[in-house]
C-alpha cells in the first residue's frame, strides 16, 4: 500500500536574525487532515516557523515541501491568517472587500471578483457570524470581529492547508468558540490546520496534534501521546502545572 504523502515536510530548517538562531535544525512532518497546535514560550520561534514555511522569511538552511513540492508551486493550496498585530487595520476597506481578497489567488491579479466570488465571500462572512458587518470598515470592528473577517478570507481560498498565527489572541470567549468550531469543521473536511497557540489548558480540548518548540523541535505527534509533563518541562523549563497555569 502506498504511503500517504505528508501535507507539510520541513527538513533541517534553520532561521537566524543577526547571526542568532531563532529556529535550529527543525525536522517536522505534518500529516494530512490534522488540527495541530504549535506551542512554546515567547521567543521560541513559533511565528517564525510558519513564516519560513510560507516563504515570508528566508531560512539560512533547510527545505520545506507542501505535498512534496516547494511552497511557490503549491501556493494556491495554502491559506494564511496572520497575527492581528501585523495587519494595518486603518487601511480603508470593508469587511466584504477583505474577504474578497482571499479569492485573488484563484483568479489572478488581472481578473476581478464576480458574482460567484461575492457569493462565496458573503457565505464565508455568514459562517463566521459577520454577515451583518459586511459593509463596515475593518477599522471600526472589534479585535474579535477583525479576526473573524480574516478567518472568512482564509475560508474563501478553499485551501488544503491553513496556517493561523495566534487566532485566539485578544478575542472574547464567544469568538474563540466560533473559531475553534470552524477549525474542527475544516479538519472534518480533510483539511490540515496549523495553529500557533499559547493557551496550554485548551490544547487537549482543541487539537489532535501538537508540536513543542523552543528554537529546536522538542516533540511532535498526537496530543494523546506527547502532551505530557515531560515534554512541557523540556519546552518551558518548568513543571507541567506551572506551565499550564502561566
Amino acid at each position: 500500500m502506498k504511503e500517504q504523502q505528508p501535507a507539510i515536510q520541513v527538513d533541517d530548517l534553520t532561521v537566524a536574525y543577526n547571526y542568532k538562531p531563532v529556529l535550529w535544525d527543525i525536522d517536522l512532518t505534518v500529516p494530512e487532515g490534522v488540527l495541530m497546535a504549535i506551542v512554546g514560550p515567547n521567543g521560541a520561534g513559533k511565528s517564525t516557523l510558519i513564516k519560513a514555511i510560507l516563504g515570508i522569511i528566508d531560512p539560512i538552511a533547510g527545505s520545506v515541501a507542501i505535498y512534496g513540492k516547494p511552497y511557490k508551486e503549491q501556493r494556491k493550496l495554502v491559506g494564511y491568517v496572520p497575527q492581528k498585530g501585523s495587519v494595518d487595520w486603518d487601511f480603508p476597506t470593508t469587511a466584504v472587500d477583505v474577504v474578497l481578497m482571499g479569492t485573488y489567488g484563484k483568479l489572478g491579479w488581472i481578473k476581478r471578483p464576480g458574482k460567484k466570488e461575492k457569493k462565496e465571500a458573503l457565505e464565508a462572512l455568514e459562517k463566521v457570524g459577520m454577515l451583518s458587518f459586511k459593509n463596515r470598515q475593518i477599522s471600526q470592528l472589534s479585535g474579535g470581529q477583525q479576526q473573524r473577517v480574516f478567518l472568512a478570507r482564509a475560508l474563501v481560498q478553499d485551501a488544503a492547508i491553513y496556517f493561523m498565527d495566534e487566532p485566539f489572541q485578544g478575542v472574547d470567549a464567544t469568538t474563540e468558540i466560533a473559531i475553534i468550531n470552524i477549525l474542527k469543521e475544516l479538519r472534518k473536511a480533510g483539511k490540515t490546520v496549523v495553529v500557533v497557540h499559547h493557551d496550554l489548558q485548551t490544547v487537549p480540548e482543541y487539537f489532535d496534534w501538537v508540536t513543542f518548540l523552543n528554537v529546536k523541535k522538542i516533540a511532535t505527534g498526537p496530543v494523546k501521546d506527547i502532551f505530557n509533563d515531560d515534554n512541557l518541562t523540556k519546552t518551558y523549563g518548568i513543571n507541567y502545572k506551572v506551565a499550564i497555569n502561566k
